[in-house]
């Protein structure tokens, strides 16, 4: 399997993907963070991250948790997808004969493709 290179295609739909499943986990920790930091002093609705994540289910549903995640997974896919494909490119570049990658060159591969994404 060493040998065997994944092509550029297969290494950006797997980073879509991964970019994908990432919003979908973390999205509605986010929309509570961001609902509890939205709170006037005087007008407390949410004492805690879990209560703002009960009552946003039980007053908008499931998929309330969701609402506005649209923008975020078109806008994170191909972030994610060059990230991770350009990650893969300059440390295959980097690496002597499969031989593992020093700590500067895994900042290396991680600086480029930092700038690509």
């Amino acid at each position: 399997m060493a040998d065997k290179q994944i092509s550029l295609p297969a290494k950006l739909i797997n980073g879509g993907i991964a970019g994908l499943i990432g919003v979908t986990c973390v999205f509605p920790i986010d929309l509570a963070k961001t609902r509890l930091q939205n709170q006037q002093n005087g007008q407390r609705v949410y004492t805690s991250m879990s209560d703002c994540l009960i009552k946003t289910v039980r007053s908008e549903g499931y998929f309330g948790m969701y609402r506005g995640a649209a923008v975020n997974l078109t806008l994170v896919t191909p972030e994610k997808a060059i990230k991770l494909a350009a990650n893969d490119f300059f440390r295959h570049q980097l690496s002597k004969d499969g031989q593992k990658l020093t700590l500067l060159k895994e900042m290396l591969a991680g600086c480029g493709a930092g700038t690509c994404q």
